[in-house]
């Protein structure tokens, strides 16, 4: 199978399978090597074997499997939206904020109802699991004001990793202070996503967050998007997520 070097369409056979609903990709590898597979007619019994939708035909036991269209939508969230599908009490949700169109897209990852800022939605649940799962390591950039000025000692103690019910959570960054005698400004990059992560660590270290927004997951930029906003990806950005 040649492809074009300019089909920036290609893929690992195991992950086509995958992200078109055949499969989990641990499945998939045993359907492969079970020899299940044709692309072009022709079996293929390795997992990893390159595979492009725009000019390969793949079969499972003989059935062409149809590349699903997946939707990455970027939100700009605002303050006083929750990040489910229904709020208690008739809280308005992120889904107040998009077309209806969009209402099957899932949330990748939370924001709380007080923070603002990226939150990708999408029907992509293998690339909804890269962006959220720690082992992918993947950079989640935050926009950080706290009440007072920010002590380098507790600065430090953040930096480093501190507890939270138990668990010590992951070494942060924090970068570009600006501090006076009200409050401090900064960016604090992240890899985990527990709830309220970056709230609790800043109150274990004697500060409130009085502002909190996302501006950066992985390769996606919030840019100057509106608050409020969405817009679809282009494709260096879909192209960027797939190389996660």
């Amino acid at each position: 199978m040649k492809h074009s070097d300019k089909d920036n369409s290609i893929v690992r056979l195991q992950v086509y399978l995958s992200r078109n609903g055949v499969c989990s990709r641990r499945e998939a590898m045993s359907v492969i090597k079970e020899g299940r597979v044709r692309v072009n007619g022709a079996v293929v019994t390795e997992p990893s074997t390159p595979v492009s939708p725009e000019s390969d035909t793949i079969k499972v036991d003989g059935k062409v499997v149809q590349q699903k269209e997946y939707i990455y939508l970027l939100l700009n969230k605002a303050k006083g939206y929750v990040t489910t599908r229904s709020g208690a009490h008739r809280e308005k949700t992120v889904y107040d904020l998009v077309p209806k169109q969009y209402s099957h897209l899932v949330p990748v990852g939370r924001l709380d109802k007080e923070t603002e800022g990226l939150l990708l939605l999408t029907n992509d649940g293998d690339t909804a699991y890269k962006l959220t799962h720690p082992k992918f390591d993947v950079d989640k950039t935050y926009f950080v004001r706290v009440q007072g000025e920010l002590d380098i000692r507790d600065k430090q103690r953040v930096m480093k990793g501190i507890y939270l019910e138990g668990k010590r959570t992951s070494p942060a960054v924090i970068k570009g202070v600006k501090a006076n005698k009200k409050f401090t400004d900064f960016y604090m990059i992240i890899h985990e996503g527990r709830k309220r992560q970056i709230r609790m660590m800043m109150a274990k270290v004697g500060y409130k967050v009085i502002y909190l927004k996302r501006i950066a997951q992985g390769p996606l930029k919030l840019g100057d998007l509106k608050t409020g906003a969405f817009r679809l990806l282009n494709k260096k950005e879909k192209e960027a997520l797939e190389r996660i």
